[in-house]
Formats: structure tokens, C-alpha cells, sequence
């Protein structure tokens, strides 16, 4: 069963930055590998996705400020996010895409003045 740990979250005022981690119970190669986020209140949404060959998709509204990243041995995922805006706010999750582990705690972040 692969084990997902996030971490990074925090408080952050607008404009700010933060990294957020994830690691992984074992190696990712070859595997799709995402970070999402659910906001109070919404459904879970794919923020950025990084491919096997390393190419990215990001959701419309953190292009240009949000970046994804990984290391595929041992296995974890980063996302870098700049800018941040308070609609940033929300707990996110890192899993594979499409999402068939089971979901770690996730790391809150909250953008906020």
C-alpha cells in the first residue's frame, strides 16, 4: 500500500510563496504524479500534474506562479507556488493521476493577510 506524507503548508500572506512536499512509499518512475486541492465547502481539484517524460499540465488559474517538480528515487513530488492569492487557500494533496492511492493528510494552506 503506498504511503503519501505532505508537509509544507502554512500561513502565507498575499503574494507569498511557499514548496510543499510529498513523499512516497516507494520509487515513482514511470508514474503520473499530481497535486490537488479542496478548498471548504468545493470539490477536489487537480492543481498540476508532471508526466513520465516530466512535461506538466497546470489548472488555468496557477499558471505562470504555481511549479511542479519530482524525483522519481526515492519518490516525491514538490510544488513551488508563488504569488499566492487567497483563492490559493485549501489543504493539498499529492497522489497519483489519476487519483487511485489512497489519500495522504494533505498540508494546509491558507493565504491570508
Amino acid at each position: 500500500q503506498v504511503q503519501l506524507v505532505e508537509s509544507g503548508g502554512g500561513l502565507v500572506q498575499p503574494g507569498g510563496s511557499l514548496r510543499l512536499s510529498c513523499t512516497v512509499s516507494g520509487t515513482i518512475f514511470g508514474i503520473y504524479m499530481a497535486w490537488y486541492r479542496q478548498a471548504p465547502g468545493k470539490q477536489r481539484e487537480l492543481v498540476a500534474r508532471s508526466t513520465t517524460d516530466r512535461s506538466t499540465k497546470y489548472l488555468d488559474s496557477v499558471k505562470g506562479r504555481f511549479t511542479i517538480s519530482r524525483d522519481n528515487v526515492p519518490g516525491a513530488v514538490y510544488l513551488q507556488m508563488d504569488s499566492l492569492k487567497p483563492a490559493d487557500t485549501a489543504v493539498y494533496y499529492c497522489n497519483h493521476s489519476p487519483p487511485t492511492w489512497s489519500w495522504g493528510q494533505g498540508t494546509q494552506v491558507t493565504v491570508s493577510s
